[in-house]
């Protein structure tokens, strides 16, 4: 039985002494790089970015610039906003933003119309999350791109024949592995560019790392998970006899591990902003996500062809598929497109479209491209020669699409919409959910009668609320078959009904045939929006296609589809210059801890060049020569000799290359939010690696995350619940309620789309280490497993055994036992005291190495 701690005050306190230097230190790991960057200093960085770019900017564009820009008729109040400095340096009022001070300032006030006579924009006011979007900014710094006094026009010249010169628009190029002096070092051609780029500066590598070491890292990498004590001296065995064979068994039997796919699925879904609700304004739950989460598990377990992943996720359901089966699991896949954030509750129909479309641009080139396409939905892109028109080409295609993400119509959320049948005799998961005839009679029950006290009573707000319980008990009805199973339902997109002629060409409905100010109707063209604005339409439509910088003629567009398919060929086709480049970038990533392109979520002029051009080509060249296969290209990078390189530091290395751009050795890092909680989870043997079927929002059903007033959440318990032992991936991502595992130690923000996470130090973190109830169930399974051993000294060699796979020193059993020692002194026993008592004595032991810098980094 997992034991409670008897005072969690006394065992904080303990153990912070513990970590504090009787056993094992500081939590720093010697060697460790810096986060700060000294060569940019306050330079924006690329989350910042993407969150002026996605919340401020388009806001400001839409309902400032009309008055508060250069190029305004007249400006109000002296105030321009279209740059940083003229924030800055504000107008009448002084300064519109104090970066860091929400407080100072008149910009927030004016959002909030807290003065009649300062309330921005004048005829309404703002929604609330847009204006915590703009204090959440001013407290990051007020970071802002935009450079200059005035404001940068947005209809400069774009030289797109210059363009193409950018080295990223370039083909990659097949050079031949560089000459080295050190021949015996290399491994693989990896190898051969990584070293002679530190034979040019006078590095060398480090040593190798220690056996024990490398397994914890490939294990971590590949499968999310630590080794046992076992494996690692099965490992070390081997390894000594022969290393390369150790090496390449290991990674062979990793990567066939159905682990792999729960590990490296995690990675995309912060790129696909996955989350099983639709956050913003009002946040609904999408019951269906879970199958799309699934999928891209199912996808890396079975090393689906990189090419035929983009093909699927964009245009699954326009593929034609030989079975039920893979008809449903491409369908399933679309979901890509159905995921983002939506504002439900958005009153203009147009708006919402363009809204939705905006984000599927973004995810789309952001995901496979590396590019910010969507900063060229107000004007040509300030960095890149992407011109508005290639944004409003890109928009076709996307708004000729429907997109199937479900919700209710409830109160204040009107923007709903169907989810896919999928087909009934595909053998696909289903939930063991039954409905029972009685309960489907219950349900209509409870409908019929709320309907009626509806219609019996003049109360407004009584009406108000049954209405929405009506559309939840509903939803739940028609979820379910006549048979009571439950409906094969999935998020996903499929292309709207082809044009038919109405209402002439569509310009009387803002361009676009199909088009109109409700949002389109059919497969169309799309007008370009002056500044982004809906309702500033130009007289022209742009014929659908895709960036012009990237080919030598336009895609051809069939009239009678949406043009995704077209799109999703050119995206994956070997001649596109970035798609393989950006993914092989990001395997570097989460291998290395840097990408060759530093900047791996731009690779446009705003990001930083290659360090090593010539080695991404190679890779980039590789991964399409291998079929574009994701587990052959980690094996390739993971039998190199760089990889196996040990994390200790040199003096040459830290004068010369203290940022580790030339991977002279193996930078320390810690472990993502999921791997640390599934490593505490594996090391007390509470891990369930059977998959659950489903999701808690799934069981939840449709309908508001606050819902406790209409019917019972069981979400939120979910969410944090300290008995959950599943992976981590399978935890409900509810946007604005992450899980506190993975919110407090960087896990991503699936509002938006994160490639790379960020890696923070605060102290909410060692609380939650050393308080949090799943922690210390963690210790205290951890100390049954060692109940059994005899003496203190063969019980902490278990305990070291189980949370670090190694033995312990003398020097380490000796400091163990006196932390033993002077914790029993502390509660009052001795040993072999009460069980109550040991056990607490032994959990406590057991929580202070699963929170140790040993434990949570990967060296």
């Amino acid at each position: 039985m997992v034991l409670a701690s008897v005072s969690r005050r006394m065992r904080w306190c303990l153990s912070l002494a513990l970590l504090g230097g009787l056993l094992l230190g500081p939590m720093r790991v010697e060697g460790q790089d810096s986060e700060v960057d000294e060569s940019t200093g306050a330079s924006i960085s690329a989350e910042q970015l993407r969150f002026f770019e996605a919340k401020i900017r388009p806001i400001l564009v839409e309902h400032c610039y009309e008055c508060h820009a250069a190029e305004s008729d007249e400006i109000g109040g002296e105030l321009t906003v279209d740059t940083r400095a003229g924030l800055l340096r504000g107008g009448e009022r002084g300064p519109a933003v104090v970066p860091g001070n929400p407080r100072r300032g008149v910009l927030l006030e004016a959002l909030r119309h807290v003065d009649n006579d300062l309330a921005m924009p004048p005829d309404q006011k703002l929604p609330r999350q847009v204006i915590a979007d703009f204090e959440q900014w001013i407290e990051m710094g007020a970071p802002d791109p935009r450079e200059g006094d005035a404001v940068v026009v947005d209809h400069y010249a774009i030289d797109l024949e210059r363009g193409r010169e950018f080295w990223s628009f370039q083909p990659p190029r097949a050079v031949a592995a560089p000459e080295v002096t050190h021949e015996a070092w290399p491994r693989t051609e990896v190898d051969r560019y990584l070293l002679a780029a530190m034979e040019a500066k006078q590095l060398e590598p480090v040593a190798d790392a220690a056996p024990r070491v490398l397994l914890r890292r490939l294990s971590f990498d590949l499968i999310g998970l630590p080794p046992t004590a076992a494996e690692v001296a099965d490992f070390e065995q081997a390894y000594a006899a022969d290393a390369e064979t150790a090496i390449a068994r290991t990674v062979d039997r990793l990567l066939d591990s159905p682990r792999f796919g729960e590990k490296w699925a995690r990675h995309w879904l912060d790129v696909a902003r996955f989350a099983e609700s639709t956050g913003s304004t009002v946040n609904f739950y999408y019951p269906q996500a879970w199958r799309y989460r699934d999928y891209v598990i199912a996808a890396f377990n079975d090393d689906l062809p990189y090419d035929q992943f983009i093909l699927e996720q964009l245009a699954g359901d326009l593929l034609e598929s030989e079975s039920p089966e893979l008809q449903a699991r491409r369908t399933v896949a679309t979901g890509f497109l159905a995921l983002g954030p939506k504002t439900l509750n958005e009153r203009s129909g147009l708006k919402f479209e363009l809204d939705v479309a905006d984000e599927q641009i973004d995810v789309t080139t952001q995901a496979f491209l590396g590019l910010t396409v969507a900063c060229a939905r107000c004007h040509d892109h300030k960095f890149d020669p992407i011109p508005q028109v290639d944004y409003y080409a890109l928009a076709g295609i996307f708004r000729s699409t429907e997109t199937c993400y479900g919700t209710v119509s409830f109160i204040n959320a009107q923007r709903v919409s169907p989810l896919i049948e999928l087909p009934a005799d595909a053998e696909l998961a289903r939930v063991d959910q039954r409905l029972s005839s009685r309960e489907r009679e219950q349900l209509q029950d409870q409908i019929d009668s709320t309907r009626e006290s509806m219609s019996s009573t003049q109360d407004p707000l009584q009406r108000f609320f049954a209405s929405g319980r009506v559309s939840l008990l509903q939803a739940k009805l028609d979820s379910y078959d006549e048979d009571g199973s439950p409906r094969m339902l999935a998020m996903g997109v499929r292309d709207k009904p082809a044009a038919r002629r109405f209402g002439g060409p569509g310009r009387r409905f803002g361009g676009g045939g199909g088009f109109t100010y409700d949002g389109s109707r059919s497969i169309g063209d799309s007008p370009v929006y002056l500044r982004g604005e809906h309702e500033r339409p130009a007289e022209d439509s742009v014929p659908r296609g895709t960036l012009q910088v990237m080919v030598s003629t336009p895609l051809d567009m069939p009239r009678q589809s949406s043009g995704r398919l077209e799109l999703a060929r050119w995206i994956a086709s070997r001649d596109n210059p970035l798609t393989a480049r950006v993914m092989v970038n990001r395997l570097w990533l989460q291998l290395y801890g840097r990408g060759l392109v530093p900047t791996v979520d731009d690779f446009g002029a705003a990001g930083q060049p290659p360090t090593h051009p010539e080695l991404l080509d190679h890779l980039a060249l590789e991964f399409v020569a291998r079929d574009w296969s994701v587990k052959q290209m980690i094996r390739y990078l993971v039998t190199s000799r760089a990889y196996r390189l040990g994390s200790a530091t040199s003096e040459a290395g830290q004068r010369v290359d203290p940022d580790n751009r030339l991977q002279w050795r193996m930078s320390p890092r810690r472990l993502d939010a999921e791997l640390l909680r599934d490593g505490m989870l594996a090391v007390s043997q509470q891990l369930d690696v059977d998959p659950p079927v489903g999701s808690a929002v799934g069981s939840a059903g449709e309908g508001p995350v606050n819902q406790s007033f209409v019917l019972r959440n069981s979400v939120t318990r979910a969410i944090n619940d300290p008995e959950n032992v599943y992976r981590s991936i399978y935890l409900p991502i509810v946007r604005d309620n992450l899980p506190e595992s993975l919110g407090l130690f960087d896990g991503a923000d699936p509002a938006l789309i994160t490639v790379e996470r960020p890696q923070t130090t605060v102290a909410s973190q060692g609380l939650f280490l050393l308080n949090n109830e799943f922690v210390m169930r963690a210790a205290d399974a951890t100390a049954e497993l060692t109940q059994d051993e005899e003496s203190d000294e063969s019980r902490v060699v278990r305990v070291f055994e189980l949370v670090f796979a190694r033995q312990p020193s003398a020097a380490e059993v000796q400091s163990a036992t006196d932390f033993l020692t002077a914790y029993r002194a502390q509660v009052g026993t001795g040993r072999g005291g009460s069980t109550r008592r040991e056990n607490e004595v032994w959990s406590a032991f057991c929580q202070a190495l699963l929170v140790s810098a040993e434990f949570q980094f990967r060296l």
